[in-house]
């Protein structure tokens, strides 16, 4: 594998992981179609880290304010609304948590069929639709509750699911919640980075067992490394698309790939 497939696969990890489109169920239909080859579990988990490297430098503010409230560095209110913002980010991981232990098999054999990713990509692309439409975009972030963030929490468990996708369920839950869209998209953004810290984490065991092919630095690092530049991107691109936008267009995205999916099954494909 060359330092070019390496950059595709960064590409379209950066791309589709914070777009609310699913990047497992892309990752998935581009194997199944397009016969992409898989890079390993090594190289996947290497990816991962590129779009958490994304995630700290592009929030790198707010993070730093939750480490001082940890290390109790400001006026009284300023730790208490870190430490606050730290537990509801805390508790909305625990559901994820929870379900990838126990349902993580399952997702990555059992939900993988073409078929069903055309519809959880459909299906969630509806609820996203309705939120968009019909939440009441009244809430900042400084309103969310330690009930909203565990809705949301148990939301993002759902995208184990290839086509449900992590951002989108978790914005999906909080606008219909009532937050406005540059809300729900920072609390799904913060949200993502323990759970993808985690999923690095938890793949290691695996990783250990793998041996590391002689000559593919360059490969690694060329799919890290676009990997971070293209999710930093792409969340700077989706933080400003929600202050004047609607999200109902990744659901015609959606929609539009689910037809397709279906249609090439249908011809034989």
């Amino acid at each position: 594998m060359d330092v070019f497939y390496g950059a595709f696969l960064g590409f379209l990890q950066g791309a589709t992981e914070f777009l609310p489109i699913s990047s497992s169920a892309h990752l998935a239909l581009a194997g199944y179609f397009f016969q992409v080859e898989q890079a390993g579990l090594t190289f996947d988990v290497a990816l991962h880290l590129g779009t958490l490297l994304a995630i700290l430098c592009y929030f790198r503010q707010d993070f730093m304010a939750m480490v001082r409230g940890l290390l109790a560095r400001g006026t009284w209110q300023e730790i208490a609304e870190q430490r606050r913002r730290i537990l509801f980010i805390t508790l909305a991981t625990m559901p994820a948590v929870g379900a990838g232990l126990v349902f993580g098999h399952a997702a990555e054999t059992v939900f993988r069929s073409p078929l069903i990713i055309a519809f959880t990509l459909s299906a969630a692309g509806l609820l996203l639709w309705f939120a968009d439409k019909w939440g009441k975009k009244d809430r900042d972030y400084t309103s969310i509750t330690l009930k909203d963030a565990f809705i949301i929490g148990c939301a993002q468990a759902l995208a184990l699911i290839p086509g449900v996708s992590r951002s989108g369920s978790t914005m999906t839950a909080a606008l219909f919640l009532g937050l406005s869209r540059p809300a729900a998209a920072l609390f799904s953004f913060l949200l993502s980075a323990p759970v993808v810290f985690g999923a690095g984490i938890y793949n290691i065991p695996k990783v250990m067992d793998q041996s590391f092919a002689p000559g593919q630095v360059a490969f690694y690092l060329t799919g890290v490394g676009v990997a971070a530049v293209s999710g930093y991107l792409f969340i700077a691109f989706l933080m400003r698309f929600v202050r004047t936008r609607s999200l109902a267009l990744f659901a015609y995205y959606r929609f539009l790939l689910s037809a397709l999916v279906v249609l090439a099954l249908a011809l034989g494909y």
